[in-house]
Parts: C-alpha cells; sequence; structure tokens
C-alpha cells in the first residue's frame, strides 16, 4: 500500500494541473450555458412587456397625421405605374392660399415625396367631398430668381412656368401656368411671391387671346436666402414652395350627377399627375420633373414592419370588414447566422415560468373616414429562442477562441513541459536505483533534455553535474594508476637493496634477516594506501605575517633560478602585512610562474602587481602573462588534481592544485580570468593591516 501511495504521489503534480485545465474548461462550458439560461429567463420575463410597449408605439404611430394617411391609402409605396398617383388626405382639404398651412398640411400627413435635397411632391385629395373634385399638388423646388409672365405676352415661353398633366380614365387635363408675381406684402421682408397661373395647354406658342382657367388655382412663394452663400444674391439658388389647386370637370361631374357617390373614387389609384417645371425658353430642360427616377420611397403600413421581431404578426382591418387591410409579419436577419446547436440547446433550458403562451393584443385607431382595428400577435417561445440563438451564434465564435486557447495552453505545456518533467522524473528515479556498477553509472545522460528554460537549465545542470561525477572519477582511476606506479617505482627502489640485504643476509640464523623481512613486510602492507593528494590535503601550515611588497620583490629577483625569466613587479615601497606561510606562499608562485611560462608567447614579460581586493580585509595578486586564453568551461578543472592540458613527460597535473590547497590552508583564494592581452590569475590574502 505504501509502495502505491508513493508511486501515486509521484505523479500528484501532473494529475493536479491537468485537472486544473480541465476544471477550467468545464468551467467555462458552464457559465456559457448558465448566461444562456439566465438570458433566456429574463427574455421571457420581458417579452410581454416588450410586445405591449410595440403595440403602443405602433398605435401612436397610426394615429399621427402620417400614420393616418398611411391608413387611408395602404397601398401607397407599393410599386406602380410610373408617376404620381393621388393619396387621401386625413384633412378635410388643403388651404392652399396660405403658404404657413399648406406647408404645415403636407408636412405633418408626411405626404411629400423627396426628390434629391431641395425637391418634393405631395399629390392628394381632401377626404370631404363636398368641397369639390380639386386634386392638390404641393411641394418644394430650387431655382434661380423667378422670371415672371408679363398679361398681354403673347408666348409663355418666356417666365419660369408649371406643366401639369393628369391621366384620368384615359383622358389628359393639360395645363401650362407661367409664373406671375405679385407686390409684397406691406412691412414683410420675405423672398418673391407670386402665383401660377394656368392655361389650357395648346398645341402652337401663341397664347394670344386665351384666357386662364378659373378654377386652376397655384401659388409659389420664393424664399429670399440662398442656398449656396458663397453665390451671389443677385443669381444664387433659392428654394420655392408651391401649391396647386387642379379642378379635375370628370370628378366634379361624378359629385353632382350622384351625390351618393362613394370617395375617394374607386379608381384613386389609376389617376396619375404629372409636374414639370420649365424655366424660360422653349428648349429649357427642366427644373423640375415628377416622373424623374430618384425618388425617396414614401412610409407605408408594410414600414411598420421594422418594429416587429421575428414570429410576431401585425393585422389591420377596417372596423365592421371581413378582410385584413394588411398582414406584416416580422422578419429575422436574412444574413444572420443560426447555429442549428445553439438553437437545439437553448430551446432545451428550463425556465422558471411555463411555457409562454401566443399573446395578442389589439387596439383601435380612429380616422375621418372611419375606424381601424390593428391586431399584435406574438409568440414568446418562438421569438425568445431565434434572438437567442442568433446572439448566442455571434458569440460562440468567441467562446470557441478562449476554449481553443485554453486547450492549446494544455497541450502546448503538456508537450512541453509535463512531458519533459515525466522523462526527467522516470531518468532521475531509474538513475537513484541504480546499482554502483561503473559501467551502468556512466550509461545515464540529461543531454537530451537541455534548453533555456527553467527545466532546461535544470536538467543541464543535472548533466554537467554527472559528466563532472564521470570526469572525477575517471581522472580518479587515473590517479590512483599513477600513485600506484610511483609506488610500485618507489616499492621496486626499496625492494632490491632489500633484496640484496636479505641475499647477504639470507640465514633465518641471521638476527638481520628477521627485521629485513619485517620491513618488507611493511612495504607490501602499505604498498599504494597513500597518494600524494592526501599528503598534500594533510599537510600542516605555519601561517604568520608576512610583507608582500617585500617578498613579491623577491620572488621576481630570484624567478631566474627556478628558470622563469623576464618577470617584473614594481615595488610599492610600503609594506604590505598579509597572513601567510613564507614557503608555501613560494611554492604557490612558483607553480604559477612556471604555468605561465609554459603558456606566454615567446619573449613577453610576466607581470605581478598588488591591488585592493573585492572582499574587505584582503589583498589580491595578479599573476599576468601573455598567451592564448582558457576555455571558460575549464576554469574549474585546471585546479582540480591529475587535470593537465599538456603531454610533457613527468606532469601530472598537480601544480594548480597544490596553489589551490595552499591558499585555502591559508584563508585565501585563487581563480583565473581571461584579458584582452592573455591570462591572469588572482591570489587574495587576508590583509594584516589595522
Amino acid at each position: 500500500m505504501k509502495k502505491i501511495l508513493l508511486w501515486f504521489f509521484s505523479f500528484r503534480l501532473r494529475i493536479l494541473f491537468r485537472t486544473a485545465f480541465l476544471f477550467l474548461i468545464c468551467a467555462v462550458m458552464a457559465l456559457a450555458v448558465a448566461v444562456l439560461q439566465g438570458e433566456k429567463q429574463r427574455a421571457y420575463r420581458n417579452y410581454q412587456s416588450g410586445l405591449e410597449k410595440t403595440k403602443e408605439q405602433i398605435a401612436a404611430r397610426l394615429r399621427h397625421p402620417s400614420g393616418q394617411l398611411a391608413l387611408l391609402n395602404p397601398r401607397r409605396g407599393a410599386e406602380a405605374a410610373e408617376g404620381f398617383h393621388p393619396v387621401l388626405l386625413p384633412f378635410s382639404a388643403i388651404d392652399f392660399d396660405d403658404e404657413n398651412k399648406a406647408r404645415h398640411a403636407v408636412e405633418m400627413a408626411d405626404c411629400l415625396v423627396h426628390f434629391g435635397p431641395h425637391g418634393s411632391l405631395c399629390v392628394a385629395i381632401g377626404n370631404n367631398p363636398w368641397i369639390g373634385g380639386f386634386i392638390y399638388a404641393a411641394g418644394t423646388f430650387a431655382s434661380g430668381p423667378l422670371v415672371p409672365h408679363e398679361i398681354g405676352d403673347k408666348h409663355l415661353d418666356g417666365a419660369h412656368r408649371m406643366h401639369v398633366v393628369v391621366h384620368l380614365r384615359g383622358n389628359q387635363y393639360r395645363w401650362l401656368a407661367p409664373f406671375e408675381t405679385l407686390p409684397p406684402r406691406r412691412g414683410a421682408s420675405e423672398g418673391v411671391r407670386g402665383r401660377f397661373t394656368g392655361y389650357t395647354e395648346l398645341e402652337g406658342r401663341d397664347y394670344t387671346g386665351q384666357f386662364p382657367v378659373r378654377d386652376f388655382r397655384g401659388w409659389v412663394w420664393q424664399a429670399a436666402d440662398c442656398l449656396d452663400a458663397r453665390q451671389a444674391i443677385e443669381t444664387c439658388e433659392r428654394k420655392s414652395f408651391f401649391s396647386l389647386r387642379l379642378p379635375v370637370e370628370e370628378l366634379i361631374a361624378d359629385l353632382l350627377r350622384d351625390r351618393r357617390m362613394p370617395w375617394p373614387p374607386p379608381d384613386l389609384e389609376s389617376i396619375r399627375v404629372d409636374l414639370t417645371l420649365l424655366p424660360p425658353g422653349p428648349e429649357a430642360a427642366p427644373l423640375f420633373n415628377s416622373a424623374a427616377l430618384g425618388a425617396a420611397r414614401p412610409f407605408s403600413l408594410h414600414d411598420l414592419g421594422m418594429l416587429l421581431q421575428p414570429g410576431e404578426t401585425l393585422r389591420i382591418r377596417r372596423e365592421y370588414a371581413e378582410r385584413d387591410l394588411v398582414l406584416i409579419r416580422g422578419k429575422g436577419d436574412a444574413n444572420e447566422p443560426v447555429s442549428p446547436f445553439l438553437t437545439s440547446l437553448i430551446r432545451r433550458l428550463p425556465v422558471m415560468m411555463p411555457e409562454a403562451a401566443p399573446a395578442d393584443l389589439e387596439d383601435i385607431v380612429t380616422t375621418p373616414t372611419g375606424n381601424y382595428r390593428i391586431f399584435l400577435r406574438g409568440e414568446a417561445e418562438r421569438v425568445v429562442n431565434q434572438t437567442l440563438s442568433a446572439t448566442a451564434t455571434r458569440l460562440f465564435w468567441f467562446v470557441g477562441a478562449v476554449m481553443a486557447m485554453i486547450v492549446l495552453a494544455w497541450l502546448v505545456i503538456e508537450i512541453g513541459l509535463v512531458r519533459r518533467i515525466a522523462r526527467l522524473t522516470r531518468r532521475a528515479r531509474q538513475f537513484s536505483s541504480a546499482p554502483a556498477a561503473q559501467d551502468e553509472f556512466m550509461s545515464f545522460d540529461f543531454s537530451d533534455l537541455k534548453g533555456n528554460d527553467e527545466l532546461g537549465i535544470l536538467a543541464n545542470c543535472l548533466d554537467r553535474l554527472l559528466s563532472r561525477v564521470r570526469e572525477d572519477a575517471s581522472r580518479e582511476r587515473i590517479r590512483v594508476a599513477q600513485e600506484k606506479e610511483q609506488w610500485h617505482a618507489v616499492g621496486h627502489e626499496i625492494m632490491s637493496p632489500l633484496q640484496s640485504l636479505l641475499a647477504l643476509h639470507g640465514g633465518p640464523e641471521d638476527p638481520s634477516h628477521r627485521y629485513l623481512a619485517r620491513m618488507q613486510q611493511a612495504i607490501r602492507v602499505l604498498y599504494g594506501s597513500a597518494s600524494p593528494s592526501e599528503a598534500f590535503q594533510s599537510s600542516h601550515l605555519a601561517v604568520a605575517t608576512l610583507d608582500l611588497d617585500d617578498f613579491l620583490a623577491n620572488i621576481a629577483a630570484n624567478a631566474p633560478h627556478i628558470g622563469v625569466d623576464n618577470v617584473r613587479y614594481r615595488s610599492r615601497g610600503t609594506p604590505l602585512p598579509v597572513h601567510a606561510d613564507e614557503y608555501s606562499l613560494e611554492d604557490v608562485l612558483g607553480h604559477l610562474l612556471k604555468n605561465a611560462d609554459r603558456h606566454r608567447h615567446p619573449g613577453s614579460p610576466i607581470t605581478l602587481d598588488t591591488d585592493s581586493a573585492a572582499t574587505p580585509g584582503h589583498i589580491r595578486v595578479r599573476v599576468h602573462n601573455a598567451g592564448p586564453a582558457i576555455a571558460p568551461d575549464r576554469f574549474e578543472k585546471i585546479f582540480e588534481y591529475g587535470f593537465s592540458d599538456t603531454r610533457r613527460e613527468g606532469s601530472r597535473g598537480q601544480g594548480l592544485f597544490v596553489a589551490k590547497t595552499y591558499m585555502a590552508k591559508m584563508g585565501g583564494t585563487i581563480h583565473v580570468a581571461n584579458e584582452t592581452d592573455g591570462v591572469s590569475f588572482f591570489l587574495e590574502l587576508k590583509s594584516c593591516a589595522q
């Protein structure tokens, strides 16, 4: 059981890591589902009030004169024949003689159809038949200063004129109405005020002796301000508003013939009115043409569909009528993608209220020609589910991206970190449980796990540590073999005289034979048991106060006696007392000077100097030679016993080892560094200065 627990604990961090990511994925999914369920709950709760507000908004829109105009003309805005068709106004008539009243009536009823930035036109009839069979036309246009027609002119094309054509039941009523100016009102600062005097259109240009049509009335008011303030006021374009009353004899005759004649006429949609404003000149291009393309689509009942959501239905019916005037269904965004999976999921999400039944709302709109009933039907489940599905589909990519990033991060860490941790753990477990046999110990390798991250640095350190252990073991075997060879030689040199002495005193009865045999046995017992490195490490030094300046000067002066020439030291002239053993420090510097002599450029000097060490209370000695640099990975190895980068005879790789050992026993340190012109060894000794 204990082994099972230990095995489980070895996987604990990996299990914790993977479980945390799994819980994170589940939490994101649960959060998304919880948000959808909450939104569905709120949507059900708010849908009924929203449907009531939609009904009130539709009713208010229809009670407005523009809405009543749409009710009285349900087919307005639909595609029909070219030209303008009169619409039935929610007013009995238009006071066409008064600019403010006429403008207010057509703008309030939203009867104007706009052409570009300044052109507009409204063609309509009043809802009271007793006013007369007149068609009203009002609108705006932009032009330069209006040129009037003078009474008595033979031709009418020398002035601005309105050309009007009414198509009714196969007949045409054609008028040509030139502009005539009127004197300005007293005290008024308005622009030009005039009228369009209507003449029955003739085929030729000569209107001599023609009288105006008595019931044709037309007024025009041109503003005083220019549309573009940068233009000259004498020739700039100005906006004008006009109002016309067109007498249609056939409609008047119908009313006089039968006062019970229905109003508006049943063929109202087949009546077409064309208006054209012509500038002065017989061949001039029109300034305003009602048959021109590009007119803005007017408001119609079908525009109420923009207020409806998918699944909602609006029906409008004239009171006591059996058929609907219009049926409008709410439309969703056809281009908006909806996920079937999310739609199915939202449909199955439970809510805290029962399934909402279709809601029906009614209202009445009163117009001058009668009452209209509106019926608004909504389906909460369908609307809520479709709306939430569209919203969830838009956000699904965001949630999916978050999930993908979590999974990607999981895979990256799993492949790049967890697998390497598992391999490192497995390798370390095998290494720790491996037997002490040398061959198996040498077979372990962590180099494939190296890298620049934390785990790679750890694997790199383990690999370097294992490599150093291997090197230490290899050097130790070499050292033992060398020491055995050395002691073999020493023993051989000692054993030969002993053998000779034993030959001279070979008799067992000889007292000397016994002592010689004991000496021979002692050499055999102690043979190879001691080593030079152990001798160095077990030695004792007599540390005392030493004048380092005088000592280094003496070393530089006597260096030729040990075979090292051209050693330079610049004496400071002041004592530098340090704690050191004179003979051991001399041995250390001797090894360093010989090492520098072997690696310096021929003829270059070896310099000695002193300065304050980075460690407080220490003096630093620098031994510098100009020569090849040392590889950084050998800075520590060169001080190990048995390490040597030369193959010369007698080299055992113990000089720098002795230097490091003696410096440690004197309480100092030694290290090496590459410089621009060579290599320097630094010795740090404790200072005796107060």
